[in-house]
């Protein structure tokens, strides 16, 4: 378990953030608050626990072949490291992967982020939306486009849930956290795309497609907060971490998208009950409403 302690970087970004994360389990900031630390830990443990679940071992074992790791969007977090990357090395980046570029432009000009004029090339592109949206998009590009899980209208369906999962949950949380959850936002339902898996919806059917996604992701080196919230994002009760952070945002934001119940009882215990009418009002239409 790595846990490590950091001090508050002014004009920090979220992406920073997610950069420690390749090394360690958690990130806590000084002063160093005991209950977080025992919080820390305790939720780690329980996420190890949670993924070497024999049944999902085995769930996840019989699929013939798993979605490969989105590589673009690895490269591009290493690359953005560097404070000195141009638009331009990353528009030559992107365009290394002509299908992914696509997509990327395609996405950029839709109702989410359109500002009116038209983007054909992709320096054009990465200035419009910005390092971070751009790493989410080729993110969903590569996550829910590879041919051979579910049919295209079946992942383009994923895809469009997934982005706009991803915009509420960014807005939910403060600071750093709003880029954890809009990642974790956009991966929550990564795991309908393993055969058999899919409708699966825990006990006796089998892992929940939500554990078996957090486990993909783990295979693929994402960092762990993530991967916990997209395993509890269906139950964030079950989290023993108090508070509301990534698993909690990414539970709302993914039940008012996909328009199902929201843990009232558990936003309740959080303190959190009263701003729900509110967050109701950041759920964008889906993208064929928004276009039409």
């Amino acid at each position: 378990m790595r846990i490590l302690l950091l001090d508050a970087v002014p004009g920090g970004t979220g992406l920073q953030v997610v950069e420690e994360m390749d090394v360690a389990h958690r990130v806590l900031g000084r002063p160093l608050d005991p209950g977080e630390l025992v919080a820390a830990v305790e939720s780690v443990d329980e996420l190890r626990e949670l993924l070497g679940n024999e049944a999902l071992m085995q769930a996840v074992g019989r699929v013939s072949s798993l979605p490969p790791p989105p590589k673009l969007y690895l490269e591009l977090t290493r690359m953005l490291r560097d404070p000195d990357a141009s638009n331009n090395a990353i528009a030559q980046v992107l365009s290394q992967d002509p299908a992914v570029a696509a997509k990327v432009l395609r996405l950029c000009n839709s109702a989410y982020f359109s500002g009116g004029r038209e983007i054909s090339d992709m320096r054009s592109a990465v200035v419009r939306l910005g390092h971070q949206t751009l790493l989410r998009l080729v993110l969903a590009s590569e996550a829910f486009g590879v041919p051979q899980f579910g049919n295209s209208a079946t992942r383009e369906a994923m895809q469009d849930r997934a982005l706009r999962t991803s915009n509420v949950a960014r807005r939910l949380l403060p600071g750093p956290s709003a880029e954890l959850a809009a990642t974790a936002g956009l991966l929550a339902e990564v795991g309908r795309l393993l055969p058999g898996i899919s409708s699966a919806a825990g006990g006796e059917a089998g892992p929940h497609y939500a554990e078996a996604g957090a486990y993909l992701l783990g295979l693929w080196g994402l960092p762990m907060p993530i991967v916990e919230a997209v395993a509890y994002h269906h139950r964030p009760a079950k989290l023993r971490a108090t508070g509301f952070w990534v698993a909690g945002a990414v539970h709302v934001a993914a039940a008012l998208v996909a328009e199902t119940e929201v843990d009232e009882q558990y936003l309740r215990s959080v303190g959190m009950l009263e701003r729900l009418p509110q967050w109701r009002d950041l759920v964008e239409p889906p993208a064929q409403q928004a276009v039409g």
